[in-house]
């Protein structure tokens, strides 16, 4: 990418992040514009009400169709950042009290935007683990808030840690292209973490930093409601389903996240090391893909 190119993709980030926070700003009865603000990303969608399968009625595994995987690996990288849409940082007019956010929060009758801009409220800069020491950002999530397709990873990496965004180095172009491969556009999904900070070197969340931090993960959950969500890894797939399996285990069939149907696979980290994981992980998106439209959840064919 040229300066120009990114120069272009930031001001149009921008752009797009004033608008949608006047917007939040406007929802909150907020009349008057702050001197300054930072932005507030999201699309927000009708879709109609939930139905939960039940998960003994999935599809079932089904051999995978040819499909260029190796060309999703070898395709020229786009750049996530550019159209990444994260809930940043704390709005600039005066915060409310956090009974007030416990209430926001939870108030299943607002818009989802507006909920996980509270939640994002109500983690501020948070200290609430040693990660916080070591980080530049907190990476709370991006994509559609009204998602029904939900994907999460293990933590930040290097670059997520510096521009506050989930999945935006090699892996995350990776799985950006995954996530077109399937139908489907970053903006039409919800990415997030299990912990919002990035270890030091990239080791995996220790215990009590999971503690800290999964209670806001199990909020976005219930905030955005997906119908479906994709766990990355071993560390994800461990943590959401609280089991010592492995994910070679594991991967490839349908298990249940309170009721929601979660497809583990491999992370994205995994498939630019070990190419023998990408016939798999596209039979894994595969039942994915059979699955949504089963439940008439809208992608491009």
């Amino acid at each position: 990418m040229t300066a120009d190119d990114a120069l272009r993709a930031e001001l149009a980030q921008l752009t797009s992040a004033f608008a949608l926070h006047l917007r939040l700003l406007d929802a909150r009865g907020v009349r008057t514009l702050p001197a300054a603000a930072s932005p507030r990303f999201g699309v927000a969608v009708e879709r109609p009400a939930i139905e939960r399968p039940a998960i003994e009625h999935l599809s079932p595994a089904s051999p995978a169709a040819e499909h260029p995987m190796e060309s999703l690996l070898e395709a020229p990288a786009e750049t996530a950042a550019a159209s990444a849409q994260p809930l940043a940082g704390p709005l600039a007019d005066p915060p409310a009290e956090p009974g007030a956010l416990d209430d926001l929060i939870d108030d299943g009758s607002r818009p989802p935007l507006e909920r996980l801009g509270a939640l994002r409220d109500h983690i501020g800069d948070c200290q609430r683990c040693r990660l916080s020491n070591k980080r530049k950002n907190i990476v709370f999530g991006v994509g559609n808030p009204d998602a029904d397709l939900m994907l999460i990873g293990e933590a930040p990496g290097f670059d997520e840690d510096q521009q506050g965004i989930p999945f935006v180095g090699k892996a995350g172009q990776l799985l950006t292209r995954m996530i077109k491969a399937m139908g489907l556009t970053r903006e039409e999904v919800y990415i997030a973490n299990i912990v919002k900070c990035r270890p030091p070197q990239n080791r995996d969340p220790e215990a009590d930093e999971i503690d800290a931090c999964e209670p806001f993960l199990k909020k976005q959950i219930d905030i955005i409601a997906p119908r479906i969500i994709i766990a990355l890894g071993s560390f994800a797939v461990k943590t959401l389903l609280r089991t010592t399996s492995g994910i070679m285990r594991l991967r490839g069939s349908w298990k249940s996240y309170h009721g929601i149907p979660l497809m583990p696979t491999f992370h994205p980290a995994y498939l630019l090391r070990n190419e023998a994981g990408k016939r798999p992980v596209w039979g894994d998106l595969q039942l994915v893909m059979a699955e949504m439209d089963r439940l008439g959840l809208e992608r491009r064919r």
